[in-house]
């Protein structure tokens, strides 16, 4: 099989990458790029652990083949949430409302509270609740995730 080459912009950083045509963009996001957030849980898209952001999308790394995105994509892990104030503010939120346990899921719930509040600020809890769905933790039973989510929203409006 030939290698294809894709040039994405992977948390703020231009990158050019190679891989064969049925890599998974969990597999080359991992083993090329050393994103180790992009976890693999049931690599079946049911837990939404590999969930990475595809152009402010949240998507599943587990299902999506890299050769599907096209040169000049812009992808976010959760490495890249120091990049801007609300990344910071979801990670904070996370820290005081201690809505991580075990820690295997807590990089996609970070992106999935993100790709929320990018799109609506001022989310309520049953939004947030919903934007989550797709997201399994075996921990925490989810409320300190929601409020995690609602402090990262406060600290975004305050200006922290």
């Amino acid at each position: 099989m030939s290698t294809l080459e894709r040039h994405w912009l992977v948390n703020g950083v231009k990158q050019t990458l190679r891989f064969e045509p049925l890599a998974r963009l969990l597999d080359v996001l991992r083993e090329q790029l050393g994103l180790l957030s992009v976890k693999e849980g049931c690599g079946e898209g049911e837990c939404g652990t590999c969930s990475v952001l595809i152009d402010g999308t949240p998507q599943l790394a587990c299902m999506v083949a890299a050769a599907q995105l096209d040169d000049g994509a812009s992808l976010l892990t959760a490495e890249g949430l120091e990049n801007d104030a609300l990344g910071r503010a979801m990670k904070q939120g996370f820290d005081e409302e201690a809505a991580v346990q075990c820690g295997y899921c807590t990089p996609a719930m970070l992106l999935g509270g993100y790709a929320l509040l990018e799109a609506v600020p001022e989310a309520e809890e049953d939004q947030i609740r919903v934007a989550l769905a797709g997201h399994i933790c075996r921990c925490t039973g989810y409320g300190a995730i929601v409020s995690a989510v609602q402090r990262a929203a406060e600290l975004t409006k305050e200006g922290a």
